[in-house]
């Protein structure tokens, strides 16, 4: 089977498969495993990366809006990979190439390729869609060993946090200028760390939400899970973000309580590593619970000098 990924998450699933040699054609993100960044790139994108977010946000609308799509697919590319499976979505336009340009190409390629769509709304849908790559490539045994043991992994971090002593208010950014509540999965991943977020949106989109309403909600814990940025660019974010008024006086602030994270690798990504991503929640949420996680470049506490006491 020839098999064709324009998603990193699919990408991660297929390699979790042990399929990775049948991967024929991958996404310019798809970065992980290493072995994945010596397959063909199909994609690339048409946002800069050096534009600030507040450019990269407008950028989106503008392109959406004309274009239809943030992405290019490699179409000749296509046609010479000859894939009998193309893994897409067609959860959000923002993160791959839209489903329907896909449907499109793939009528004019010879190999008639089938077309799987994963569009995970929440962790249920993330381990289905692990299920769901499994079956389509004969890999059913392999695909539930693997989300049994992330399902054992989920259990052990729903277990600890029940017995905790306090669930603080948390806000998950996936965005920060302008301000992007969590969407999705993410409401879900920080009620089993044992926070709680009121302003996300559950099994739902992000979307835009007032600094305001950030202000009023007084979090005690802010993560910043931006989406597509790694841990250095996310760092920058929250300088961005220090700068917005009121921000010293909120008590994830007062108390050192902001973090920094690997958007792009972690919280954005609905594949295997989503219980990593749960992992650091849980022990940025609860550090006296959990010890941090064996990951890399994942995460950081930022330091903000402009809020010291005189």
């Amino acid at each position: 089977m020839r098999i064709c990924s324009l998603l990193p998450s699919s990408t991660e699933i297929v390699f979790a498969l042990g399929l990775g040699d049948s991967l024929v054609g991958v996404t310019h993100e798809c970065d992980y495993p290493p072995e994945a960044r010596s397959v063909r790139k199909i994609t690339r994108s048409c946002i800069p990366a050096a534009a600030s977010s507040a450019e990269i946000d407008r950028l989106v609308g503008t392109a959406l809006s004309s274009a239809g799509s943030l992405y290019e697919l490699d179409v000749a590319a296509l046609e010479e990979l000859a894939p009998d499976l193309i893994l897409t979505q067609r959860l959000c336009d923002v993160c791959a190439v839209p489903y329907d340009r896909v449907q499109e190409v793939v009528t004019e390629l010879p190999s008639r390729p089938r077309v799987v769509n994963l569009e995970p709304h929440g962790l249920a849908d993330i381990l289905e869609n692990i299920r769901l790559v499994g079956r389509v490539t004969n890999r059913e045994r392999v695909a539930e060993d693997v989300v049994g043991a992330l399902e054992s992994r989920i259990h052990r971090v729903r277990e600890r946090t029940s017995a905790a002593a306090n669930r603080p208010r948390v806000v998950c950014l996936e965005w920060v200028d302008p301000p992007y509540c969590g969407g999705h999965w993410m409401k879900e991943l920080v009620d089993l760390a044992g926070g709680v977020d009121d302003l996300a949106h559950h099994l739902r989109p992000s979307c835009r939400i007032p600094w305001q309403k950030i202000r009023s909600f007084a979090p005690e814990v802010i993560v910043l899970t931006c989406c597509g940025f790694d841990l250095e660019r996310s760092k920058r974010e929250g300088e961005i973000l220090s700068s917005f008024e009121g921000f010293s006086e909120l008590p994830a602030a007062q108390d050192g309580h902001v973090f920094a994270t690997n958007g792009s690798t972690y919280f954005s990504r609905p594949g295997p590593r989503i219980v990593d991503s749960l992992e650091i929640l849980a022990h940025l949420i609860h550090p006296e619970l959990f010890s941090a996680p064996p990951v890399e470049d994942a995460f950081t506490r930022l330091e903000f000098s402009r809020l010291a006491l005189p």
